[in-house]
């Protein structure tokens, strides 16, 4: 039986890309005051997706209002998501991008599921760093 899911971009260029997006989908967690934001490459790990994005919500209204910030980012930057299960109420949303993947929690799913310890080999990819301003004159003294 073939996969539906459609096949990962090859070649740096897919990677830059990979990796804007999945930064640029942390920050849009961020802005909607998700908590303990990571992103994971797993591009070592496993070929089903490049990057993991982690974001725990404190409620399932705001685990709604960041998945849907989530995806709006994504379709700003003509990134089509190819899939999305769960919802608000059951306290784990994914949002799937084929090269990167989100998962919004709330507090309980992630500890349950703990994705972080599960693929506690993967590098942790600085976000934070990219969602700051660039510095003027000024301030870089």
């Amino acid at each position: 039986m073939a996969s539906s899911r459609p096949k990962r971009r090859q070649g740096g260029r897919r990677h830059a890309e990979s990796v804007a997006l999945a930064r640029a989908c942390a920050c849009a967690a961020d802005e909607k005051k998700a908590r303990d934001t990571i992103i994971l490459d797993l591009r070592k790990l496993t070929s089903i997706t490049d990057y993991f994005v982690i974001a725990t919500a404190g409620n399932p209204r705001q685990v709604a209002a960041i998945a849907e910030a989530v995806a709006e980012e994504a379709a700003r930057g003509n990134t089509r998501m190819i899939g999305r299960e769960g919802t608000e109420d059951s306290g784990w949303v994914l949002l799937d991008f084929a090269d990167v993947v989100v998962h919004v929690f709330d507090a309980e799913r992630r500890d349950l599921y703990d994705l972080g310890l599960l693929w506690g080999d993967a590098p942790r990819v600085d976000w934070q760093e990219s969602a700051k301003p660039p510095m003027n004159a000024d301030e870089r003294g």
